[in-house]
C-alpha cells in the first residue's frame, strides 16, 4: 500500500475512534506491522510493511493497535483486548495473517537436514532447529550465511558453540563408557 495512504487511513481511523490527540509514527521495523506506545500516546507502523501489504491488512493492523489503545497497557491481547478489537471491526487476532507479505531477514540459519529460518539481526546465541527436536540439541544446530555468504556470526557465538561441542562431546565419552551423564 502506498505510505501517503496509508498515513490518511490512519489518521482517519484514529480520528473516528478518539484517538485524534494520539501521534502516527512510521518506523523501520520488519517483523511486526503495528505497535502501540502508550507512553507516548503514538500508534506505530511499519513502513517496510505497509508497503507490501494490502489496503485491507494495514486497515486492519491500525485497527488492531487502536484496540490496544483503547483496552489499556495491561490487556495484552487478552480478553479485554479481543472484546476492544472486535467493537471497531478489528480481526481479534494477535498476529496478521500467515499470507501477508514479510520481510525475509538477511542471516539464514540452516540445520543439518535442511530446515531453514531467518533473522533480521545477527544471531547472538547458538540455536537449534525446532523442527527436528523440540528442545536444544547439539545435533540440529544452525549454521548461518548472511546474505547468502557462509559467515561467522562473532566471537560470542562460537565461544558458546565450542563450549556446547565440547560438553556433548564429553557426554558421549561418558555415555560411552556406562558413566552417568549430568
Amino acid at each position: 500500500m502506498d505510505i501517503g495512504d496509508a498515513r490518511q487511513m490512519a489518521r482517519e481511523l484514529m480520528d473516528e475512534h478518539g484517538l485524534g490527540e494520539w501521534a502516527l509514527l512510521l518506523d523501520r521495523a520488519k517483523q511486526r506491522a503495528g505497535v502501540c506506545r502508550y507512553t507516548d500516546r503514538a500508534i506505530g507502523l511499519s513502513r517496510h510493511l505497509t508497503l507490501i501489504h494490502t489496503r485491507d491488512q494495514v486497515r486492519d493492523t491500525v485497527l488492531h493497535e487502536i484496540a490496544h489503545a483503547h483496552a489499556g497497557p495491561r490487556a495484552g491481547h487478552g480478553p479485554r483486548w479481543r472484546a476492544a478489537a472486535t467493537a471497531i471491526g478489528a480481526t481479534p487476532q494477535r498476529c496478521i495473517p500467515q499470507d501477508a507479505g514479510r520481510i525475509p531477514g538477511s542471516w539464514v540459519g540452516t540445520c543439518p537436514v535442511g530446515h531453514t529460518i531467518d533473522r533480521h539481526r545477527r544471531p547472538s546465541r547458538v540455536l537449534s532447529c525446532r523442527q527436528c527436536h523440540r528442545s536444544f540439541t547439539a545435533d540440529a544446530v544452525f549454521t548461518w550465511t548472511h546474505h547468502g555468504v557462509p559467515t561467522d556470526p562473532g566471537p560470542t557465538y562460537r565461544h558458546e558453540l565450542e563450549a556446547i561441542l565440547r560438553r556433548t562431546r564429553r557426554d558421549d565419552f561418558r555415555a560411552r563408557r556406562g558413566w552417568l551423564v549430568l
